[in-house]
């Protein structure tokens, strides 16, 4: 899709690129010295009303109150601004949130108007102040509430933490869901730096993706407590991050540590471990790591994704504490993004997949570097199976890696060609050229193009001026305008091939196809990688709805490999989706559990999806199930799930 861009604006950004100590135990800043980034050419971004090219947000100062009663979050957002010479309004992009006034820092009040509200982007909030002069910042202080549906914030019960005692509040921002609690530019490509005091029940914990300021906070009135944090690196909006809760902390070393409930802790950092080798690696492949600390929080089952890569504190489901670091991959992917996303980021949601396919590459290469090449092939391989899936059932126009969402939710954006596909490109490039060339420019690419907004233009101008060079026999090899704009796969990609998976393939065969016994699975030998493949296995050509295995090889399956009691969250997935498309009746218990204990959306939607395709079977088990599992499910998913089941009555 082709976009209007903005003016080239005048001024840079002012702004400290370091980090500093950390709320945390132990702490070592490794961040560069501050330097002043380059002027900002802004895009115009259709699922965002800001005009950044007139006005635009640099800092937000938030202020807020966690009321755990009313399921609100109130108080100030303070935004400086600055703008063309002679602006006087800023369009700001807001969604369910009680405006209550506008004033300029002295208090005198400001005219604001909330527009007309669209089911995906929220009604822009325009605020008039007097014209501002060149190069002039100006401070405006919006007072708000957010409201109880706030499609960011989940807002958890005691029963609904491992604990069982105190309530929980965490945020997911991405994609355009920041509006829903923080009144701002909600753009990918305005990068803003904040700051934060909020203020909780004493008897819970605040963490941000920030640098926090306080370790035990302040006292702010009776049975309260305050803390504060700041983020001097401008970030996308979406990395804007909270958590509140009973939670503690363990370090790993000097600047990596978990987050999570006090009785989840020592499982989760035992897995976790990997972390601070994952930091050393990645910086040795692609520079210093930018940030200053890197910890994860692990939260709640409820968490809709993953992981999400907030700078300083990654978010994180607990479906990866598998007992084993066989699913620590996902560390490495949120790590990445530390570059790829968070260093440069996707301008506008249209160019997702210079996050997400950058992402993929990124971590592959750190698990290559810890694990081996046989490990990253298998992940590799995992994920071009994912992509094949993807491809056969997406309309031809979403399988390009530029994507039109016009008129769509940018989550629409969310799937394996971003990821699979962009990191396929990536690879394609690099066996083109060499690994040791590919690495220098796209270390390179990070360095130019940090803390600033990308896109899929300026990429290909990036690689076509540092590492292409105007060789035209290369540019023709790379085909980079048909994987780019063009659907499907480029004639010249090659799919990757793991030897590791040659055994696996033969025992899925003979016990899928041929119907040998399950007792003759060397099941306990593999990785999870291969128990993965294994369970992805499909008989070539299959009709959609077609069994492939009788209810005695399920029954023989499910008993052999005591996949009712499977503990690894990504086995229990693969092994559902084979039951519910057999309707399997005995696995039906096991589908309930898992799917009323976790509301991680890369499980949830495809086995909901999976049981509404099973008509008067999987139906009425579906509509049942999600009933009883939807109140625990974050926005996030439940905005997926509703679209295939329909929203619960009642």
């Amino acid at each position: 899709m082709i976009r209007t861009t903005g003016l080239v604006s005048a001024f840079a950004l002012a702004i400290a690129l370091g980090g500093c100590a950390s709320m945390t135990p132990s702490t070592i800043d490794q961040t560069p010295a501050a330097q002043a980034p380059a002027p900002v050419e802004y895009v115009r971004d259709i699922h965002s009303y800001a005009r950044p090219e007139i006005a635009r947000v640099e800092h937000v100062a938030l202020d807020l109150t966690a009321d755990f009663n009313a399921k609100t979050l109130a108080g100030t957002a303070a935004l400086d601004i600055t703008g063309q010479p002679g602006a006087t309004e800023i369009v700001l992009d807001a969604r369910n949130l009680d405006i209550q006034a506008v004033t300029d820092v002295r208090g005198n009040a400001l005219q604001f108007t909330l527009g007309q509200n669209d089911p995906i982007l929220g009604q822009p909030l325009t605020i008039q102040f007097p014209a501002l002069a060149a190069a002039e910042q100006r401070r405006i202080v919006i007072r708000y509430a957010t409201r109880p549906d706030a499609a960011a914030l989940q807002w958890l019960t005691p029963a609904q933490t491992a604990g069982g005692q105190k309530p929980y509040l965490f945020s997911q921002g991405q994609a355009i869901l920041t509006r829903t609690w923080v009144p701002t530019q909600d753009s990918p490509g305005i990068r803003q730096t904040w700051n934060a005091r909020i203020t909780a029940p004493s008897d819970l914990k605040v963490v941000m993706s920030a640098e926090g300021l306080t370790e035990t906070g302040e006292s702010a009135g009776p049975g309260q407590t305050a803390w504060r944090f700041q983020m001097t690196n401008p970030v996308p909006p979406y990395l804007i991050a909270l958590g509140v809760g009973d939670v503690a902390f363990q370090a790993i070393d000097e600047r990596t540590g978990v987050w999570t409930e006090p009785s989840k802790l020592h499982a989760a950092h035992d897995e976790l471990v990997p972390t601070a080798e994952m930091v050393d690696v990645a910086e040795q492949l692609y520079g210093p790591y930018r940030w200053g600390r890197y910890d994860l929080l692990v939260l709640p089952p409820s968490f809709p994704f993953g992981g999400m890569e907030n700078p300083r504190l990654t978010f994180a489901t607990p479906t990866i504490i598998a007992g084993d670091r066989s699913l620590v991959s996902l560390v490495a992917h949120e790590l990445a993004h530390s570059w790829s996303g968070n260093l440069v980021t996707n301008a506008t949601w249209a160019d997702f997949w210079l996050n997400e396919g950058f992402t993929v590459y990124f971590e592959n290469r750190i698990m290559e570097q810890l694990y081996g090449r046989d490990r990253a092939l298998m992940l590799q391989s995992l994920g071009w199976g994912d992509l094949q899936a993807t491809l056969a059932d997406l309309p031809p126009e979403d399988t390009r890696l530029k994507l039109d969402l016009t008129g769509r939710d940018p989550d629409e954006g969310l799937t394996d060609i971003a990821y699979e596909k962009g990191a396929a490109f990536l690879r394609t490039i690099e066996r083109t050229v060499g690994r040791e060339k590919f690495d220098v420019w796209l270390k390179g690419y990070f360095e130019r193009n940090a803390f600033r907004p990308m896109t899929t233009e300026r990429f290909l101008e990036d690689i076509r001026t540092h590492l292409i060079k105007g060789d035209a026999a290369l540019e023709q090899q790379l085909m980079m305008d048909a994987w780019i704009y063009q659907p499907g796969m480029p004639s010249n990609w090659q799919p990757p091939v793991s030897n590791a998976f040659v055994p696996v393939d033969a025992a899925a065969k003979a016990f899928f196809a041929d119907k040998g016994p399950a007792s003759a699975i060397p099941w306990a030998g593999w990785s999870t990688q291969e128990r993965q493949r294994f369970l992805a296995w499909r008989p070539e050509g299959r009709a959609a709805g077609a069994d492939w295995l009788t209810g005695a090889q399920l029954a023989d399956l499910e008993s052999t490999l005591n996949l009712r009691n499977e503990g690894n969250a990504e086995l229990v997935y693969a092994w559902l989706q084979i039951a519910v498309q057999h309707r399997y009746e005995p696995a039906v218990p096991t589908l309930e559990h898992f799917l009323t204990t976790q509301g991680r959306r890369k499980f949830v939607l495809p086995l909901f999806t999976s049981l509404w395709a099973e008509g008067d079977w999987g139906r009425p088990i579906a509509t049942r199930i999600y009933a009883q599992a939807r109140p625990g499910y974050h926005p996030v998913t439940t905005n997926s799930v509703d679209a295939v089941v329909g929203r619960p009555q009642g």
